[in-house]
């Protein structure tokens, strides 16, 4: 918006042509557009979204076409500012329960027996990875997207333990490669 576009219309005539812009959107450039007011990449939103990031794109750029500013961040906030507040796709329960209460054991229990009968057995074959108990989930998170678990939020040292542990395996690989590769070759000279 520029100055002249507010002096010759007043301030509600502003908002409400806003608004009407902000009413074209499609729900997908909504949700995008929200996701980006939250700080969010264009891989992350994907992610969020479950489409591709090259559709996230598409979307952006056609809310800033319809809504008339030339950046992602301009638009996400007027969107932003005129909608509702928003809902998560995805709902997480504002409190989470506290693994040493009583009780918790039991409702632990009782999910792996129900998944177990659906899986057509007695043990923990039926869970898949979002259903296990705490005790099943490893203390290092991993260095890759999960579904629990979209984005990267490890720390430096962190990121720099999985680059030496990596680096350690692929070393560690190798070597044994060449062993192979060392005693198969005498086996066939000798």
């Amino acid at each position: 918006m520029n100055a002249a576009a507010v002096g010759s219309n007043g301030p509600d005539e502003v908002e409400s042509g806003i608004e009407a812009r902000i009413a074209r959107l499609s729900r997908g450039q909504l949700d995008c557009l929200l996701l980006v007011d939250q700080h969010l990449s264009s891989k992350e939103i994907a992610a969020e979204l479950k489409i591709s990031p090259h559709t996230v794109d598409q979307r952006v750029r056609g809310a800033l076409q319809i809504l008339g500013v030339e950046r992602r961040t301009q638009a996400a906030r007027l969107v932003a500012r005129h909608q509702e507040p928003y809902q998560r796709l995805i709902h997480q329960s504002p409190h989470i329960e506290d693994p040493s209460a009583p009780g918790h054991q039991t409702e632990a229990v009782s999910i792996q027996i129900r998944h177990a009968d659906r899986a057509g057995g007695t043990g923990r074959e039926g869970l898949n990875t979002e259903q296990r108990p705490e005790y099943f989930r490893s203390p290092l998170p991993l260095p890759f997207a999960t579904r629990s678990q979209p984005r990267n939020q490890m720390s430096v040292g962190l990121r720099l333990l999985w680059i030496f542990l990596i680096a350690t395996g692929a070393a560690f690989s190798a070597g044994m490669f060449l062993a192979g590769l060392e005693s198969l070759s005498r086996m066939l000279q000798g």
